[in-house]
């Protein structure tokens, strides 16, 4: 299936499990907060605010869909920006733990801004470069158009143990980076995404390191 329009993401993401009219209030409270900061500071592009529901919503609300419904652990989403998709999971599910890590100064002020207006108890917001975020063991990985996966795992693969899903949503160049990936001992494929039919989701789950090949003696 794939969502071509408003009505069409409007629809779907009422009818996702355990979205309620609490959930979506919140979220149509976000697309407001949303439109008000985007003349401001460019958080996404002005185009793209008339298909808010489909390009940012639940273009990030999908990634609920490769998750157990009551993951254990934090769900970590790396280079949260403009809030996709942290601030949608964490507005869909406040539940769960959700830590957006984020260091530029005028976006950390919005997510937090965010937190605090939508009332997410359990969601936070890291303002560091994730170079200096100490170690989380987290549940769920998520990063959207933060780094191509090879240097996004050697950014944050010590956030991960060999249960951590990892769900990165990538355009055109999904597939391409994974068959592409080496040196890791990782179990990756990729999952079309529902909001564009040129790109897709980065889904699995990585052990760490392969061990490097020792050199034959001459």
């Amino acid at each position: 299936m794939m969502l071509e329009n408003e009505a069409q993401a409007l629809d779907w993401l009422r009818g996702l499990v355990g979205v309620d009219d609490a959930a979506m209030s919140r979220l149509d409270q976000l697309v407001g907060l949303l439109a008000e900061e985007n003349e401001r500071q460019n958080l996404v592009s002005a185009a793209s605010l008339g298909e808010v529901w489909r390009r940012h919503i639940a273009d990030s609300a999908q990634l609920l869909l490769h998750v157990a419904a009551d993951p254990k652990g934090p769900w970590l989403d790396l280079g949260t920006g403009a809030g996709f998709p942290g601030l949608v999971i964490a507005a869909l599910r406040p539940d769960l733990e959700v830590i957006m890590i984020e260091s530029r100064a005028r976006r950390i002020g919005w997510l937090q801004h965010c937190v605090a207006n939508l009332g997410l108890a359990h969601a936070r917001v890291i303002g560091e470069r994730l170079e200096r975020v100490e170690d989380i063991p987290a549940r769920v990985i998520s990063a959207r158009a933060f780094a191509p996966l090879d240097r996004l795992l050697d950014l944050s693969a010590r956030f991960s143990t060999s249960d951590t899903i990892w769900l990165l949503p990538k355009g055109r160049s999904a597939r391409d980076e994974v068959n592409r990936l080496t040196g890791w001992d990782h179990v990756f494929h990729v999952e079309q995404s529902l909001t564009d039919p040129d790109a897709g989701v980065v889904v699995g789950t990585m052990a760490g390191r392969l061990p490097r090949k020792k050199a034959r003696p001459g």
